[in-house]
């Protein structure tokens, strides 16, 4: 059994975020030692590890609840791999937005005179109008 410090520690989640997802149902309410002061197992450290995770691979608190069963039934490997497949669809569609806004900037960019004068040809492409 660990404390709530400790396992912030372990996970890197903290403390806040840890009673966040407590009072939200994605972590199981934890038990209490007679002081009041909270205690975790190591399922609680799993659980938050598999949380912590999932949020650096972006997924959504949906769908960790979906991947974790929250409000259903444990899910099959199938569903897990559909909710993993959307999610890196999700991903490929910013990834191609983001070289796109990359390509345009670098282009306004490239008309930059780099001097003291107040107009700027960055300014002008961006207000634009289509």
């Amino acid at each position: 059994m660990v404390s709530i410090g400790d396992l912030s520690s372990k996970t890197g989640v903290k403390i806040e975020t840890i009673r966040y997802f407590e009072r939200i149902g994605l972590m199981p309410i934890a038990e209490r030692k007679s002081s009041g002061h909270r205690v975790y197992d190591e399922t609680s450290l799993r659980r938050l590890t598999f949380i912590g995770r999932c949020r650096e691979l972006g997924f959504s608190q949906a769908d960790i609840r979906s991947l974790l069963g929250v409000e259903d039934n444990t899910p099959s490997c199938d569903e897990i791999l559909s909710i993993t497949t959307h999610h890196r669809t999700s991903i490929k569609a910013k990834i191609s937005d983001l070289r796109k806004l990359e390509r345009r900037l670098s282009e306004i960019s490239s008309t930059c005179l780099s001097n003291d004068t107040p107009v700027c040809p960055i300014i002008e492409s961006l207000s634009e109008i289509y």
